[in-house]
């Protein structure tokens, strides 16, 4: 499998969506992204009323929280002041966000609420930060990520060694390195030769599978 090492070690961990209805026809579920202590990455899921990147670092409570740059490919951060408040210029958060966050212990982060339309990403050339949208169920592996998008690197990040590791697209076809699972809201790396949409049309499908008024 191959590895790619970006300027700022993360940590990505993510959680299986789960939902319930609620009366009389609002479709409520979460993703759990269990963090450890420092970097993680994570994803807004869900739409849950965060509009300030500082709003996010209080619910968790994080030190830090970040946004990634593709133009420059740098993440944009505002970092937690020991006496309360945050350090930096404050960002807008949506819905299918992901996000850079650093945290002092263990915790896990949820993200609940209604959900939220299928999370489309403009992507630039070069590395892009992207979730998988929810009702994209069906890629359920790095390869069928990148072979959607399409993309010439998949990656997820690797606690135990911190490097991201990858799958990297040959010219002829398939793929170079390890395949491995995605799922529903888990937060990736790729890569892109040239600026598209993606997905490029939203697929309008129940992905709770349940049934609403």
């Amino acid at each position: 499998m191959k590895k790619l090492i970006l300027p700022l070690l993360l940590l990505v961990a993510f959680g299986m969506l789960a939902a319930v209805e609620s009366d009389p026809s609002a479709i409520v579920g979460y993703v759990k992204y269990p963090c450890v202590a420092g970097y993680n990455t994570i994803a807004l899921a869900m739409e849950q009323g965060y509009t300030m990147a500082s709003e996010v670092g209080d619910a968790i409570p994080a030190t830090t929280v970040g946004t990634w740059d593709p133009a420059a490919e740098v993440w944009n951060t505002i970092d937690a002041f020991p006496w309360g408040g945050w350090d930096g210029t404050d960002f807008a958060v949506a819905a299918g966000d992901p996000l850079l966050i650093n945290i002092d212990a263990a915790t896990d982060f949820y993200s609940i609420g209604d959900l939220p339309a299928p999370a489309t990403y403009s992507l630039v050339a070069g590395y892009n930060t992207i979730m998988v949208p929810l009702n994209k169920s069906a890629l359920n592996m790095a390869s069928l990520v990148g072979d959607d998008i399409p993309a010439t690197t998949v990656g997820s990040w690797d606690p135990a060694t911190e490097v991201w590791v990858t799958i990297d697209a040959f010219p002829w076809g398939g793929w170079d390195g390890t395949d491995f699972a995605t799922t529903i809201g888990m937060p990736l790396l790729v890569n892109v030769d040239a600026a598209s949409t993606w997905p490029a049309r939203a697929a309008s499908q129940n992905i709770f599978n349940v049934r609403t008024k």
